[in-house]
């Protein structure tokens, strides 16, 4: 009962706090001003972000005590130096190399200290155990790439707060079948601080996370991304939802995120661009430009993701070397043709409009005769020629 009450205290305290920081931000004009590669209209509260960590604070603070681990102070710790770098890059722009900095000391904390890190491949590609050095560095970098990949993410009303929901919803559930109970309480306490964000962050949005939320998210999801893989591979074998495609799991909680993150990657570099370098590339900005609305959005790309969760979940019992190439050729279709469909579309859309500077020949059935009585002309007997 506890992880129901800790979900219920962080949606209910997320409900009362967030009209109250949306008014705050708007009394002293804290806003996310449009413009750029920003597609709002209009100016919105930022740093949302504040709230559902909050909320998922105080829940944790009343209910996790219950289930004390060794690892949870230092994983509490880290998101809070997360929280923390990303409510200064909303506040005052941190510099790239700033950012990264406070970054690696929130994953050195979880990696090294808490020893939450990825110790093998567990056969897929033929590679097995890491060696210390390895693990530490691989697992760094994972936690890194998908802590950014979510900030990558979060440019559109609502769908950086269905996917995390979605995905702490699973998360949250697994643990506590399996017995990982304090895991457990920190999925659901962040579950209902965003699902009561979701309620201000939907569109039309009231209020955005900034990189406050996003870093945050992307960080606390990794983490327990990384330790369900441990997890899940000391499961005795046969017991039930243990997935023998532990690799391919792990990739599908982040499907969307780390698809979109090297779909995004590529262009650029392809195009000689940076790879940080901000454009409206992502898979959204996509569908946006088909005419979707933001909020249709958020449902389809969130309905993929859990498509390819489920099907983990059917094919649980195969290995990384089968599930994992099945799930990323999947999404590279759907992203290839939904690359092909927006093409179509936008040149369709362009054909039927009138290029600037053209003047269309008028059609035959849009020609009007003027009528002219011939009696006018027989009462005027002189023409004046002056």
């Amino acid at each position: 009962m506890s992880f129901i009450f800790a979900f219920l205290t962080s949606l209910v305290i997320g409900a009362l706090f967030f009209p109250v920081l949306i008014s705050v931000f708007q009394r002293y004009q804290i806003s996310d001003n449009p413009g750029g590669r920003k597609i709002h209209q209009s100016k919105i509260p930022s740093m949302g972000g504040i709230g559902f960590f909050v909320a998922a604070t105080v829940s944790m603070a009343i209910w996790g005590w219950e289930y004390p681990k060794a690892d949870m102070p230092y994983i509490l710790g880290a998101i809070f130096i997360m929280f923390f770098v990303g409510l200064r890059d909303d506040i005052v722009e941190l510099s790239a190399v700033k950012k990264i900095f406070g970054q690696l000391i929130a994953v050195v904390l979880v990696v090294i200290v808490a020893d939450i890190r990825i110790k093998s491949f567990h056969g897929f590609l033929g590679i097995g155990e890491f060696n210390l050095f390895v693990s530490y560095a691989f697992s760094s970098f994972t936690l890194l790439a998908l802590t950014n990949a979510f900030n990558l993410i979060d440019g559109l009303d609502g769908l950086a707060g269905t996917i995390a929901s979605m995905v702490f919803a699973i998360l949250g559930l697994w643990f506590f079948y399996h017995g990982f109970y304090s895991y457990s309480i920190l999925c659901t306490s962040f579950l209902g601080g965003i699902l009561a964000f979701l309620i201000f962050n939907w569109h039309p949005a009231k209020l955005f996370m900034g990189d406050t939320g996003s870093l945050t998210l992307g960080f606390t999801l990794g983490t327990l991304i990384i330790a369900f893989m441990e997890i899940n591979e000391g499961l005795s074998e046969g017991m039930y939802l243990k997935f023998e495609s532990t690799f391919a799991a792990s990739v599908a909680l982040m499907m969307f995120p780390l698809y979109d993150m090297g779909r995004v990657f590529t262009r650029r570099v392809s195009q000689g661009k940076k790879p940080m370098s901000p454009d409206k590339s992502h898979v959204h900005h996509f569908l946006m430009r088909m005419g979707l609305k933001h909020n249709h959005v958020a449902l389809i790309l969130g309905a993929l993701q859990l498509g390819i969760i489920l099907l983990v979940f059917l094919m649980r019992d195969l290995s990384d070397n089968i599930v994992l190439p099945v799930i990323v050729g999947i999404s590279i279709f759907l992203g290839y043709r939904l690359d092909k469909i927006t093409v179509h579309y936008l040149r369709k859309k362009v054909a039927l409009q009138p290029k600037v500077l053209e003047v269309r020949p008028i059609k035959i059935h849009q020609k009007s005769k003027i009528k002219l009585d011939k009696s006018e002309f027989k009462e005027s007997s002189t023409v004046d020629l002056n």
